[in-house]
């Protein structure tokens, strides 16, 4: 009795199988005189909108990450208690080179150590971005260019937090010049450093198939703008050959800011190598720092995070490390 009914409900499913063949090789050719389909943009948002939706999603993303941004915020306040508690009430104290070096030691130390960390913390965060982005690329969700500037401006209010923070604790305790222009002149120093360190690591990111490579490349990099930043090898002495190194590399502006407009203006004689000379004729002798060169200064420490950020995104667009 099951066998008979089997038979039937097996012819049903022939013809079922044989129509539906029928009705793919039908439909599988376009009526006459049809259209092919199109849409008049390759997304369904504008880029404006489209940038609004992924800066959401990155300030979320951010928000839900303390380790990363409670960590740095951590850092820079340990980082300016100790540069405080090092050079405490030492800032305007500058009676001879020794006093001088000192200052300018301790401010270059804590400036790589903190600029170090914004880099290399970006690196595994961008790298499992870049993931995302492959995926949501693919599915045609947003342009890679609208998700990478998301990125970039979501780091701009924490990078500034950071700078802002260094600033509150150290500037009073070292007890620097506290004029508002040499204040400002400190805040925007540091914010425009920390902010090319963090752009910097994400555009190694960017150029890097893994983030072991990224981290192996940021080394590197790390060792070309700590060599020819002009603290460790003063401008004036660097060979012809390498000098163009420093005039590019963007430590070296970073440390001719931050001390040429803390101490570039101030005629307070002291003793530099047995002479007595003016801190900022020592400035200009030793190191090569102008007071009148701090506008150029200004505007190469906006263009270097510009130029890291736009490298970023740029090549997040372009170059696709993803494996199948």
């Amino acid at each position: 009795m099951l066998r008979n009914n089997i038979f039937p409900l097996h012819n049903i499913g022939n013809f079922l199988s044989r129509r539906n063949k029928e009705l793919v090789q039908e439909l599988r050719v376009p009526a006459q005189g049809s259209k092919e389909l199109h849409f008049s943009t390759r997304f369904s948002q504008n880029r404006w909108e489209q940038f609004k939706a992924c800066l959401w999603k990155q300030h979320l993303s951010y928000w839900r990450n303390p380790t990363y941004n409670l960590g740095r915020m951590i850092l820079a306040m340990v980082s300016s208690v100790l540069y405080g508690a090092l050079l405490w009430n030492k800032g305007q104290k500058v009676d001879n080179d020794q006093d001088f070096f000192n200052i300018m030691g301790s401010t270059y130390v804590f400036m790589i150590c903190i600029g170090a960390s914004n880099l290399f913390s970006a690196l595994p965060i961008i790298t499992s971005q870049r993931t995302i982005e492959y995926r949501e690329r693919f599915v045609g969700m947003y342009s890679s260019k609208v998700h990478s500037l998301a990125q970039v401006i979501i780091e701009i209010p924490y990078v500034f937090l950071e700078a802002t923070l260094f600033l509150i604790i150290s500037y009073p305790t070292v007890n620097l010049y506290g004029s508002a222009f040499k204040v400002s002149w400190y805040l925007y120093n540091i914010f425009c450093t920390l902010l090319t360190y963090k752009y910097m690591g994400m555009a190694i990111v960017s150029l890097s198939p893994t983030y072991q490579m990224a981290s192996v490349f940021g080394s590197y990099w790390m060792t070309i703008v700590n060599l020819f930043s002009g603290f460790l090898i003063p401008q004036p002495v660097l060979p012809k050959w390498w000098v163009w190194f420093y005039w590019m590399v963007p430590t070296s502006w970073a440390l001719r800011g931050l001390l040429t407009s803390q101490y570039g203006d101030i005629n307070k004689e002291i003793i530099a190598f047995g002479e007595r000379k003016t801190i900022s004729t020592f400035l200009e002798n030793h190191y090569g720092f102008k007071h009148e060169d701090l506008p150029l200064t200004a505007i190469l420490l906006c263009a270097y995070p510009i130029f890291f950020a736009s490298i970023f995104t740029y090549f997040m667009a372009k170059l696709n490390f993803q494996r199948r």
